[in-house]
């Protein structure tokens, strides 16, 4: 059942009286940002990742970041260690440890846990725990596998949570310290209530905490996305409407955006959705759906909705632009500010245009160039920012 803490900032204390120890197995892009955040208000982390050049890196300060604010906190961190060895981790008073690794897609849409599961077999490779242990996964599941796996784990000593992330690339560190909401699938309410404290040291605002069960929240964290994905088509297809129609697409979604049963956020009128986490999300929601025999044809109708809206625009670019006219791109990472292009809806477009024959230049940072260059060498012209 779907339940709201009632605790709030005041009763639930902001930072560690004593210094707490928590472990962090993958510290990637999201772990890495996890916990140095950890790190800033006083825990005491140890970082788990494969590589041992990466760990080096990290353990001497000499990493460096494109994600903004990484550089600046890895060289202020006072009790951050990295470290290849899950039993190195084992072997410290951490009993709450944050799971942060990759769950790729499948062809099918669905969710691969094999990091998980290797992660997970590792820790069980160690014996039964002396002490109690919480696991908290905190990335992205198929909803229901995080019950089977705190049933592989529980005879060892180990429970499982789950606490999934509401974060976007190029702002991770600031969206964990200003979330809107705390999602938190737990175990039990004492398990709830760890976790739910240690994310509340970590945030500068007072975000909506809802705890759930292990399903709920899984279910939850897909469905959250799906809704976001569904608004920006919406807002898309009013535009592509009120550009056929020769009306005012920004006017109509402001009008729109102002009731506030809507509101404005990700009802404007550009690009469709794209990112490691929007398509991803509604694509896996679709294919539980399928799994427990339920229809869910939004998330089917919104994937269309994005496709066509891209055809749409290349078609408006198409008219709009001479043959022999340059068209220029500011941009083509999925979100501006960032270095990902992972679904990048800019750079779809960009490619259509190129490969229709048009003279299609992109100004973009040294980086995202590169890139673009190894996927689409010899197809677009540059401008390096």
């Amino acid at each position: 059942m779907l339940k709201q803490s009632l605790t709030n900032t005041n009763s639930v204390e902001n930072k560690t009286q004593n210094l707490e120890t928590i472990g962090v197995i993958g510290i990637g892009k999201l772990g890495l940002c996890f916990a140095l955040n950890l790190d800033r208000v006083g825990y005491s982390v140890i970082g788990v990742d494969v590589s041992q050049t990466y760990v080096d890196a990290l353990n001497t300060k000499a990493f460096s970041s494109y994600e903004p604010g990484v550089n600046e906190l890895l060289k202020a961190s006072k009790s951050f260690t990295a470290t290849t060895s899950v039993k190195v981790m084992l072997q410290s008073e951490a009993n709450l440890i944050f799971l942060m690794v990759a769950t790729p897609s499948l062809p099918d849409g669905s969710y691969d846990h094999s990091q998980i599961e290797r992660v997970a077999d590792e820790i069980l490779s160690a014996g039964k725990s002396e002490i109690k242990r919480h696991i908290v996964i905190g990335c992205t599941t198929m909803p229901g596998y995080c019950n089977t796996l705190a049933e592989k784990m529980g005879e060892f000593n180990y429970e499982v949570s789950y606490n999934p992330e509401f974060i976007a690339q190029g702002s991770i560190l600031h969206d964990q310290q200003h979330p809107d909401q705390i999602l938190i699938g737990e175990a039990d309410a004492a398990a709830g209530y760890t976790i739910e404290k240690v994310l509340r040291a970590i945030a500068s605002t007072s975000p909506t905490v809802c705890r759930m069960d292990r399903l709920s929240a899984e279910i939850a964290k897909l469905a959250t996305n799906c809704f976001l994905t569904t608004k920006i088509s919406f807002a898309n297809s009013i535009g592509d409407l009120a550009v056929k129609s020769g009306a005012d697409p920004e006017k109509i979604l402001e009008a729109i955006g102002s009731d506030s049963r809507i509101g404005n956020r990700y009802l404007q009128y550009g690009y469709g959705f794209g990112g490691p986490c929007f398509p991803r999300d509604n694509r896996a929601l679709k294919k539980f759906a399928e799994n427990a025999d339920a229809s869910l044809p939004i998330s089917e109708a919104t994937d269309k909705i994005n496709q066509q809206h891209l055809e749409f625009q290349f078609e408006q670019a198409m008219k709009q632009h001479a043959v022999d006219q340059e068209i220029t791109f500011d941009g083509v990472a999925y979100k501006s500010g960032t270095v990902y292009l992972d679904e990048s809806q800019p750079l779809a477009l960009a490619v259509k245009l190129a490969k229709a024959g048009r003279r299609v230049v992109i100004r973009e940072s040294k980086k995202v160039i590169e890139e673009v260059e190894v996927r689409y060498p010899n197809l677009f012209i540059f401008e390096e920012r």
